[in-house]
Parts: C-alpha cells; sequence; structure tokens
C-alpha cells in the first residue's frame, strides 16, 4: 500500500532562505537541462550531422556545448554483461547522461554543492517525466518561472521522529502533526512545497504487508447512481439529491475583497517592498479560498461516495474545451472584428473554474477506490435533452431548470433528468451493452498518486478489475 501524509512543516528563517534559494537554483537547473536537450534534438535531427553550415563541421565537444550523440556528453558507457554472459545494452538515456554530469555541474557552479545530490537527480528525472507525459499525448515541457517552480524533492535520507523532520542539508525542523504516519510504513520519498503562508512535506509512505483495495463483487444486478454536475447546484444525484455549490470565489463578497485587494496592489509602486507585500496578500486570499474548496470537495465526495450502491457513474466532460476561447469573427467588407460572445462567455468560465469539476471528480475516485466501488465515466452528449420517455432529443426541450418534451409533453427537473441518463447509460456498460452506445472513455480509470491532490494514494481499479468484478 502506498500513500502520501501532507504536513506544514515550522521552520526557522534559515532554513526557510536555504529553500528559497535551492528553488531558485533548481529552477535554472531545469531550464538548462531542457535547453540542452532542444538544442541537442535541433542539431542532431533538424540541421542534420553538423553543427555550422559554413564549414559543415560536425558536432562535437569543440564546436558546440552539446553532443551530436547525446543530450549532454557521451551516450556510451562500459558494456555490462548479466548473468548469462549477454551484453547490456550501453546506450545511456538522455536523463542518465544529465544525472552523470552533475558532478560537473558542482565543479563549475560550487553553489549547487550545498543542495542535496538526490534533489538534484531528482530534478533531472522531473523533467525526463514531463518528456514521458509528453510523448503520452500531452503538451511539450516548457520552462518553469516563479510562479510554477515551487518544489523539490527527496529520494532518501528523509526521518521522521515525533513532531520533528529530518531533510539532508537543512537539519531538522518541527511540522504540524495532524496524523501520525502508521506503525510498519517506511518513507518512500518526500517533497517540499512553497505555498503563500509557509513551506509543506508531502512525504510518501509505503507498507508492503497491507493489501492494496480491491473492487466488490457487483453480482447480476448492481446498484448505480448518476451523477451530474453543474454550477447553479454543484451535484445533482440520479436519486433526487442534490448538493449546493457555495461558488467561493465568484460569490458576491469574494470578488468585492479581490476587486480590493487587487487595486492596492495596482497602485503600489513597481518593484516596491509594499507591492510585493499586497501581492502576498492577494496570493494568501487565493489560497484561503482553494483550501475552503477543498475541504468542500471531501465533504461532498464523502456524501456521494457513502450512499448504498455499488457504481458512481460520473460525466466525462472535457472541462478545457468548455473554457476555450471563443473564435474570433470579423467582417469581410471592413476586416473589423465582430462580437463573438467572449465577454459574456467570460463569467461562465470563471464559474466553471470555481466549480473545479475535474477535482472533484478525481477525489470521488479516490475514495470509492478505498470502498471498494467503482467509478465510471460516461459521455454526457445530450444527456440534458434526451427524453426519458420517448427517447426524443431537441434542444428546446430544456428551458433552464425544466425540462419538457416536445414530442410527448414528458417533463420533470433538467438536471436531476440527466444524471438519471447517465445511471442508465452506466447500467447498460455494466450488463456489457456498451457496444449500443456511441460514447467513449466509459470504463473506469486508474488514477495516478499525483492526481489525487493532497491524498497521494492510488486511484480506482483498472479495467481488468472491472472484468473480473462484473464476471
Amino acid at each position: 500500500m502506498l500513500t502520501n501524509y501532507v504536513y506544514k512543516l515550522r521552520h526557522n528563517q534559515t532554513q526557510s532562505s536555504k529553500m528559497s534559494a535551492w528553488i531558485d537554483m533548481l529552477r535554472s537547473q531545469y531550464n538548462w537541462n531542457l535547453n540542452d536537450r532542444i538544442t541537442q534534438y535541433n542539431q542532431q535531427f533538424i540541421q542534420g550531422d553538423y553543427c555550422c553550415i559554413k564549414t559543415k563541421a560536425e558536432a562535437s565537444p569543440l564546436t558546440c556545448f552539446v553532443s551530436k550523440s547525446g543530450a549532454t556528453g557521451n551516450p556510451w558507457k562500459d558494456s555490462k554483461f548479466d548473468k548469462e554472459g549477454k551484453a547490456r545494452n550501453p546506450r545511456r538515456s538522455a536523463a542518465d547522461i544529465q544525472i552523470t554530469a552533475l558532478p560537473e555541474l558542482k565543479i563549475a557552479r560550487p553553489w549547487y554543492a550545498q543542495i542535496d545530490a538526490t534533489v538534484l537527480q531528482q530534478n533531472v528525472k522531473r523533467l525526463d517525466t514531463a518528456y514521458k507525459n509528453f510523448f503520452d499525448g500531452r503538451g511539450f515541457p516548457k520552462f518553469k518561472n516563479r510562479s510554477n517552480f515551487t518544489s523539490f524533492t527527496y529520494a532518501m535520507g528523509v526521518k521522521i521522529k515525533g513532531n520533528k523532520i529530518y531533510l539532508p542539508k537543512l537539519g531538522w525542523m518541527r511540522f504540524y502533526n495532524s496524523r501520525s504516519i502508521p506503525d510498519g510504513f517506511t518513507i518512500k520519498a518526500c517533497t517540499v512545497r512553497k505555498r503563500q503562508n509557509s513551506w509543506y512535506v508531502s512525504v510518501r509512505i509505503e507498507n508492503t504487508s497491507v493489501p492494496d483495495y480491491s473492487p466488490k463483487s457487483l453480482g447480476s444486478n448492481p446498484k448505480v447512481i448518476g451523477c451530474d454536475l453543474g454550477i447553479t447546484k454543484l451535484v445533482h444525484l440520479s436519486d433526487g439529491y442534490q448538493i449546493e455549490n457555495p461558488k467561493f470565489l465568484t460569490n458576491k463578497k469574494a470578488k468585492r475583497t479581490l476587486k480590493i485587494r487587487q487595486r492596492r496592489v495596482s497602485c503600489k509602486v513597481k518593484g516596491s517592498k509594499k507591492r510585493k507585500k499586497a501581492a502576498i496578500r492577494v496570493g494568501r486570499f487565493y489560497q484561503k479560498v482553494s483550501d475552503k474548496r477543498q475541504a468542500y470537495q471531501w465533504k461532498t465526495a464523502n456524501k456521494i461516495v457513502s450512499r448504498n450502491v455499488d457504481v458512481i457513474a460520473i460525466e466525462d466532460l472535457n472541462i478545457s474545451g468548455m473554457m476555450r476561447r471563443c473564435k474570433a469573427k470579423s467582417d469581410g467588407k471592413t476586416g473589423r472584428f465582430l462580437k463573438n460572445g467572449q465577454s459574456r462567455k467570460k463569467g461562465l468560465n470563471r464559474a466553471i473554474s470555481d466549480a473545479s469539476w475535474g477535482d472533484l471528480g478525481l477525489k470521488i475516485e479516490y475514495l470509492a477506490a478505498k470502498q471498494g466501488k467503482i467509478v465510471i465515466k460516461v459521455n454526457p452528449k445530450h444527456s440534458s435533452q434526451e427524453c426519458r420517455s420517448c427517447g426524443h432529443i431537441d434542444k428546446s426541450n430544456r428551458d433552464g431548470e425544466k425540462f419538457i418534451c416536445l414530442e410527448c409533453g414528458y417533463h420533470e427537473h433538467a438536471d436531476i433528468g440527466a444524471a438519471k441518463t447517465i445511471r442508465d447509460r452506466a447500467l447498460k456498460i455494466v450488463r456489457g451493452d456498451s457496444a449500443k452506445l456511441g460514447v467513449t472513455n466509459l470504463n473506469a480509470q486508474k488514477i495516478s498518486p499525483r492526481s489525487t491532490s493532497k491524498r497521494g494514494e492510488f486511484g480506482n481499479p483498472s479495467n481488468r478489475d472491472i472484468k473480473n468484478a462484473i464476471s
């Protein structure tokens, strides 16, 4: 069993200054390594075997700082032999080459010697993970700045005794022991993260003797509940229960407070200490809103998962697509831009961001996995426009929260009816009739420890586990 515990550190001024300096140096190392890989790719695959078009000289350490055959140096190492006497592949990856070059970095830049060696290595692996995500279909790795690079990771050497934690090269420091680590768990890794009010540490612990969570057997007649996400109400359940949306960032009081604090920042002189203090107050306000939202979502997820059901069906929403900007419209004669509704859509985008449907879905998956329940993501296409009586689909069937079928006159609450439709689609999937539905991504997905917000435990069962539970 693998899980994460998050604590707030009680550091002194010296330790805080040292960790802030580490963040700046690690960000510089990350950006340099990323630029090194990009330059190596351009020289090797775009420019070909030549570093300079005029001289046609091959890329080498004498003509440029990147080797032709590797990311930062010689990609070949001495061949090793396995037990059977066969030679292993001596070629190294870009991450191995950059990790091997760390001693040279400490000689050229002596101030990097104050950072723990495992922290520097994990920083290179962090870039390698970003490249793997890119090859899996995500975006290309970007250069980091102060706003999106605020953490570093230890791989070993961390110790915990009571309410004190030892971090290599930083020493012992106290932390708020909100929940003690259970007996039998060992520390696998540790991530230190800077937030607006303090530093936090996320400790990854593991106990191989504790079995992983496994889904329960569904049987022939499983109980399914459907969830429809919204803005007026955060969640509508298929049994008629509705959960309120407090709108922590978009309510009247929060918008006024944010407006005042942002105005105070703009009134201060750029680069002054007072402007930095005012900006910190804005950041702390955002953090307070985020903490409230996290706490409320955990309570909401508990309400949904604690119900007497076997399967939980949620919407598979393309949130980034819903928040995408409207396409620009221009007049063919004058060339001027026409109104495209983006000013009105801006408020809707803020409401969607404040609801944070994606994080809520991850929390539901996490809690459902702990109780052995299955979460199925269903395509919500036309779920609120389809009549549950005759099956007629029309955009005019829905008027706000009212649903009245223009074909047969059937009427009910639009969002609760959509939740029932999602429940029925999930029930067909469980019974093996998913081929009749034109929907995708319907099976439960396994979530990684990184995607479970504050609780880094593994996620929902895989597709194989679902098939085993159904059979």
